[in-house]
């Protein structure tokens, strides 16, 4: 069994500014629900029983979400960093809170159902250093698998990649004897460096169910626009009432329409003869009656009237 768990959380979220000046990315809603739990809920799933989770942009608000130190039950610990570390450094900085025993990786950005015991089983089947999910994806090709070992990564060998990472990772607490204390680094080269050293570093590819990488505005819309159209809920989400459309106490007049896929957070209010349309409103907006919105985001207590799209407020 894997109980243990660090979720990578520190990014700066550059892509999705400026709806990350009010809330780090892995905290942004998804239909309400925090972007991060997802990744917590699917780690859940597979039985880890503690996490570790690295903050460096807005740090305040994960305080307030993991004030009492755990989530569903599960010790939570946060680890700040002053100066952003990176993959590999944000690893490294969080060894002495963990056992020494293998680890999963998860990026608080991504939000995905693939199926993580095929990774487990084969970082275990083949005594791996590392295992790394990967997809065919439309981000990258950066790795070579030759069978079920990665050959290399970002061409370091000359070996042509096909497949992307999928975000998600399998560690032996032998990584930390490769990544110097207080580097600023990626673990991608240390990886191509483990390779040409003999690392045992292993690739699933898991192409099958979903898989978003929420960076930018774009794919923040289409995750929405694609669970209402589908009705997706991944099975590990336990989340009573989601995907939560309107919240409970949010007031929506009566004339008011909404259409497409949508959003209302908790304390909103939509005037009469609004329309709502394909847009998400975080907690407290406030939208001006007889006011059109179309593919727009309303951060937290703003107020939005007239006619718009494809912005944020």
């Amino acid at each position: 069994m894997i109980t243990q768990a660090f979720v990578l959380a520190a990014g700066l979220g550059t892509r999705l500014r400026p709806l990350t000046e009010d809330l780090p990315k892995p905290l942004i809603p998804i239909f309400q629900k925090p972007l991060l739990t997802f990744a917590l809920d699917h780690l859940l799933g597979v039985g880890i029983e503690s996490f570790v989770i690295n903050t460096h942009h807005l740090p305040a608000p994960f305080e307030k979400f993991f004030a009492g130190g755990a989530y569903e039950g599960r010790r939570v610990t946060l680890v700040h960093e002053p100066e952003i570390l990176g993959t590999g450094g944000g690893i490294k900085n969080i060894e002495h809170h963990l056992r020494a025993e293998p680890f999963l990786v998860y990026s608080g950005d991504v939000l995905t159902d693939i199926d993580l015991k095929p990774l487990l089983d084969e970082h275990l089947r083949a005594g791996n250093d590392v295992t790394l999910a990967l997809r065919e994806t439309d981000h990258g090709a950066d790795v070579a698998l030759d069978g079920s070992r990665v050959v290399d990564i970002e061409n370091r060998y000359g070996y042509a990649g096909r497949y992307d990472f999928a975000g998600i990772s399998l560690w032996t607490p032998a990584i930390f004897q490769r990544i110097s204390p207080g580097q600023s680094v990626s673990f991608i080269p240390i990886l191509g460096e483990w390779i040409g050293a003999g690392g045992k570093i292993g690739g699933v590819v898991l192409n099958e169910r979903q898989w978003f990488n929420i960076g930018s505005r774009a794919e923040y819309l289409k995750v929405h626009s694609f669970i209402e159209e589908k009705r997706w809920k991944p099975d590990y989400v336990k989340t009573p009432g989601w995907p939560m459309r309107i919240a409970p106490d949010a007031v929506v007049d009566s004339s008011a329409r909404l259409a497409g896929f949508y959003s209302i957070g908790t304390g909103c209010c939509v005037g009469a003869d609004a329309i709502v349309e394909n847009t998400i409103l975080w907690p407290g907006a406030q939208i001006a009656s007889r006011s059109c919105l179309r593919n727009c985001i309303v951060r937290s207590h703003r107020k939005a009237e007239g006619q718009l799209s494809d912005i944020d407020i």
